[in-house]
């Protein structure tokens, strides 16, 4: 399922690299780049049915995780540089930044819980849950709603404005969600040091 996910995300960038930015190719990278994340979710979901996966799948579904979110961003650059006419400069950096962010995040919240693990606590994903309003306020930061942006792929004045209001929230959310992870693992070394 992992290699039919990062498949149907290869397919995307292809196509925002090879083909004009017009809408039935938002239309398209929008469709892989959904069915892409569906295939992921689905591997984790059949991971938990079966009682668990393996720490290979584990890692295998991590290590493809973090190149798709890595590229991602890159493929937007280069898609934006050879088929955005008139996209100022400026506007390339923004997917560099948010290359930066995603990254970031993906690997500030594995470490988290890896650190957490090593001193017993639950990690992020275990603990599961959350209210609905936490949930509307995380949508930003959905890999599914990134996805769903490229719709407008066709028009680039409308992407890029969505694109970016999505890599601000990203960023603000990765500065939050830092503060939060860093005072956890410091109150764990509190816990461990007291008598």
């Amino acid at each position: 399922m992992t290699f039919v996910s990062a498949g149907h995300t290869v397919a995307a960038f292809v196509l925002l690299i090879v083909l004009p930015a017009v809408w039935w190719n938002g239309l398209l990278v929008a469709g892989l780049l959904a069915f892409g994340y569906a295939w992921d979710s689905a591997d984790g979901q059949l991971a938990r049915l079966r009682g668990g996966g393996s720490l290979a799948g584990e890692w295998l579904d991590h290590f493809v995780d973090a190149g798709k979110l890595a590229a991602l961003h890159l493929v937007v650059l280069v898609a934006l540089w050879r088929h955005g006419s008139g996209v100022g400069e400026g506007w390339l950096v923004v997917p560099l930044c948010y290359s930066v962010v995603g990254v970031t995040t993906f690997f500030g919240m594995l470490l988290n819980d890896l650190l957490k693990s090593k001193k017993g606590v639950a990690s992020t994903h275990a603990r599961g849950g959350g209210t609905f309003r936490r949930s509307m306020v995380l949508l930003p930061t959905d890999y599914g709603v990134l996805c769903l942006c490229f719709i407008l792929w066709g028009w680039t004045a409308g992407f890029l404005v969505v694109y970016t209001a999505l890599a601000i929230a990203n960023g603000l959310f990765l500065g939050l969600a830092a503060v939060k992870w860093f005072g956890e693992v410091r109150d764990l070394d509190r816990t461990e040091s007291q008598p």
